[in-house]
């Protein structure tokens, strides 16, 4: 799969304007007072609009107030200043807003959250070597079947170059891009880069992604502890996750431990059943409360207020029951690529249960986006579906807040007990002598931690900020009705 930057520019949706079948035919001769032809901006009029319609910053931003221009003419020299409907979407875009994105292929966005993309086979964050503009690719996990498994890449490898390029701050993104492309290989050894002499050819082929990535029943100490590296909310494999928990129901499972260190966020509706498997004592309780614009929060508090409480459950999207495991206490592994839904069950589950998260602090995204279409209703069903674009929208729509109030972690949710990844000693995922893993098998037995945090700031390179593999998103599936 290709990294979070690009899967970031994958996952965005659109909202419409307006009924096409009434204005396209007008628009083909309308002109502005400047000459715009209004037809040539018909994406940007449709981003604008639903920007307006439903961005849960639409106050934060002036160019979306509803007065804001003084007729449509002076709109629509609004949007010929822009050279793309990306800038447009850019400049309507509130400046702290990390997260809301715009996208020009909405088929290949919908792969994307039913876990189908290009798959290189590796998963990785970046890091910059210090003093330099230099930066390094770090291999977390490598998925089966894929180039990079057949090529033997494991965790804990390090690449510098791609294609011969040494790689920068300002090529990474385009080398790493591409379909095919091979990498050198290396490994950190005591805070230094050593590498070997050897490259790798990675393909970028068509891929299917289990996110159910390990399940795993350790015995230590007489306690029963079932590990789930779990790595991102796909809603498809719902059934997958809750086959899991009824493995650990069946093995007696006293301790559970979910690592999410990788997860970025999915679907909220996955979020919601993996607090319910967890659980399951708290069937019909408050799991998190969505907080819209005024204009969409107002109307649903009037008419839909169960739209706006997402409750525990006992079943999932299919209709299977939920296969819960009934705990009070459930340590979760956390990285700074640990991010909205993933974040979501921490603060969700926190008011009802002990929940001890082990690691780094989260990425710090509390907000829910909806994938919005160019369509009267937003959907991609509607008979009148524009179909002369593939544009859509993925704005920030709401932002999630537990039962006691708590929300707007934007520096994210810190750790009870903290562990950096140290590049030096990455160990193996699901082996018991995992750092991060061993660390919260020790919390839970009460035998003594072995291991310090250590900060990969100690060795000669830095991590970059946001720039890991994992795409940091929460969605809703639930389209929000048009209110304009």
């Amino acid at each position: 799969m290709k990294r979070l930057i690009l899967l970031l520019m994958l996952f965005n949706i659109a909202l419409i304007s307006c009924s096409k079948d009434e204005d396209v035919v007008e628009r083909e001769e309308e002109e502005t007072s400047e000459g715009v032809d209004r037809e040539e901006y018909e994406i940007e009029d449709f981003v604008y609009s639903g920007m307006q319609e439903v961005y849960l910053y639409k106050a934060d931003v002036p160019e979306l107030a509803n007065n804001y221009f003084d007729n449509s003419d002076e709109q629509y020299d609004y949007y010929a200043s822009f050279a793309t409907p990306e800038d447009l979407f850019d400049d309507i875009t509130a400046s702290f807003d990390r997260f809301s994105f715009i996208v020009d292929d909405y088929n290949e966005l919908e792969n994307s959250f039913n876990g189908i993309s290009g798959a290189t086979g590796i998963e990785y964050g970046v890091g910059r070597i210090t003093g330099t503009d230099n930066i390094f690719g770090f291999i977390q996990y490598v998925l089966p079947n894929t180039s990079a498994s057949e090529a033997g890449l494991e965790r804990g490898n390090i690449f510098t170059e791609v294609d011969g390029q040494a790689l920068t701050l300002n090529n990474f993104e385009r080398l790493i891009s591409q379909d095919s492309f091979t990498i050198n290989v290396g490994s950190v050894v005591d805070g230094t880069i050593n590498l070997e002499d050897r490259t790798v050819t990675l393909t970028d082929d068509r891929y299917t992604s289990n996110p159910v990535y390990i399940e795993k029943v350790f015995e230590v100490e007489g306690r029963k502890i079932g590990y789930l590296m779990y790595n991102s909310f796909i809603a498809d494999f719902d059934e997958e996750l809750n086959t899991a928990f009824g493995n650990f129901k069946a093995e007696g499972v006293t301790d559970l431990i979910v690592d999410l260190r990788y997860n970025g966020g999915g679907s909220v509706d996955s979020a919601v059943d993996l607090a319910s498997m967890i659980t399951g004592q708290f069937e019909g309780e408050i799991f998190m409360r969505e907080q819209w614009n005024e204009r969409y929060q107002t109307f649903f508090e009037a008419n839909e207020p169960d739209r706006l409480i997402n409750r525990f459950n006992n079943t999932i999207s299919t209709g299977s029951f939920i296969n819960s495991l009934n705990l009070n206490q459930v340590y979760v592994l956390t990285s700074s690529a640990s991010a909205s839904a993933s974040e979501l069950i921490i603060n969700g589950l926190t008011p009802y249960i002990d929940v001890v998260q082990v690691g780094d602090a989260t990425a710090g995204k509390f907000q829910a986006s909806v994938t919005l279409y160019d369509s009267p209703d937003y959907s991609k069903d509607h008979v009148n579906l524009n179909q002369d674009h593939n544009y859509a929208i993925q704005p920030l729509v709401f932002k999630s807040i537990n039962v006691d109030g708590t929300s707007d972690y934007v520096n994210g949710l810190n750790p009870d007990i903290e562990y950096i990844e140290n590049l030096s000693n990455m160990g193996v995922l699901g082996d018991i002598n995992e750092p991060l893993l061993n660390i919260a098998i020790s919390a839970i037995t009460g035998m003594n931690q072995s291991r310090k945090a250590e900060q990969v700031g100690k060795e000669s390179f830095t991590i970059v900020e946001g720039a890991m593999r994992t795409s940091k998103r929460m969605y809703s599936e639930k389209t929000p009705p048009r209110l304009n």
